[in-house]
């Protein structure tokens, strides 16, 4: 789904406090993803951005381009009660995120989901 309509189907997402564990997340495809966290629904969530355009201003400022929401590709990969349980579960993910494929090392460590 898109992350316009990820956010319309349950409002307590859009208001809740959001935490993200990296954005350079990678499938055997070599596709990048971020990985967030949603504080009151406890949802860990992949999202995946087509590639951005970068270029430079005439001051050496980087400008991304801004990119439509529903080109924003939202997966819900789990649940988790708390942030303290999360860190526990990730731990060690900062290095994992840049290992190739990296979405394997994830999947590894997220509890079944029935």
């Amino acid at each position: 789904m898109d992350i316009e309509s990820f956010y319309e189907q349950n409002e307590a997402r859009r208001e809740s406090a959001e935490f993200e564990f990296g954005n350079e997340w990678t499938d055997k495809a070599d596709n990048e993803y971020e990985l967030s966290w949603v504080e009151a629904t406890g949802e860990l969530y992949l999202m995946v951005e087509p590639d951005a355009v970068v270029s430079e201003d005439i001051f050496g400022d980087f400008l991304i381009s801004n990119e439509p929401v529903t080109d924003l590709t939202v997966v819900i990969i789990g649940k988790v009660g708390s942030k303290a349980a999360l860190e526990d579960l990730l731990e060690g993910w900062e290095e994992a995120m840049l290992e190739e494929n990296s979405l394997d090392w994830l999947k590894e460590r997220l509890p079944a989901q029935s």
